[in-house]
């Protein structure tokens, strides 16, 4: 599944050509408040995380982090895997025909 959250991760604030891996990227108001260019600069910022440790990665599965940003200070991306109507949880997360992904971007104080 590491892969796939990376794979994922990484079309975030790119268009999306040729996956099957769908899903929907999600930003709390502390980060729609910040100015763009800070936005798009924790989008690269998570997009490349590659920080993956035994102790924020215990499952090896890539869908957690936590970032400094100078200006918006600690923010946290987590990856949840639901059906393909958003309305449950997956039943198989590493199967990509019934998952999609939801990566959620906020500031560490909107936790």
């Amino acid at each position: 599944m590491a892969d796939q959250n990376d794979q994922f991760r990484s079309r975030l604030g790119t268009p999306v050509f040729g996956t099957d891996l769908l899903g929907r990227f999600v930003f709390t108001p502390g980060i729609d408040a910040l100015a763009p260019e800070v936005q798009i600069d924790i989008w690269f910022l998570v997009r490349d995380f590659d920080a993956f440790t035994e102790d924020n990665d215990p499952y090896g599965e890539h869908d957690f982090g936590a970032i400094d940003h100078p200006i918006a200070g600690k923010v946290f991306w987590k990856i949840d895997y639901y059906d393909p109507s958003f309305t449950m949880g997956s039943e198989d997360p590493s199967d990509i025909a019934q998952t999609r992904r939801v990566l959620t971007v906020m500031l560490a104080s909107e936790y």
